[in-house]
């Protein structure tokens, strides 16, 4: 694999215990990963003090709370997370949902 081309589908993978989570790109700058949530998983609700997060649906659908909004955001859609905002994500659905998901890694 070359260190800068990446097709997100070979790190795709669920797990039925927790939500899965894979690193796809980091450096001192961003941090790419994906979010891999079987039916009825859920990433709790969570901030990141000095860090704006952004999530992004390649595949499903899933209800994300941003702060007091809530809205169910289907492949194609971008979620925006400011810094100190919390947020998080619930698959509600039948299907498998998969995000990416962009940070700056921690200060």
């Amino acid at each position: 694999m070359d260190n800068n081309f990446l097709d997100y589908k070979d790190a795709v993978n669920f797990n039925t215990e927790k939500f899965y989570k894979a690193t796809l790109f980091r450096s001192d700058r961003l941090l790419l990963g994906l979010n891999c949530l079987e039916p009825g998983q859920v990433q709790k609700i969570h901030d990141h003090t000095d860090q704006d997060k952004f999530y992004f649906v390649i595949e499903g659908e899933g209800l994300f709370v941003v702060g007091e909004q809530e809205k169910v955001a289907s492949a194609g859609m971008v979620v925006w997370a400011p810094a100190s905002v919390p947020h998080g994500v619930t698959n509600q659905s039948q299907n498998r949902l998969v995000i990416l998901m962009g940070i700056a890694p921690a200060p």
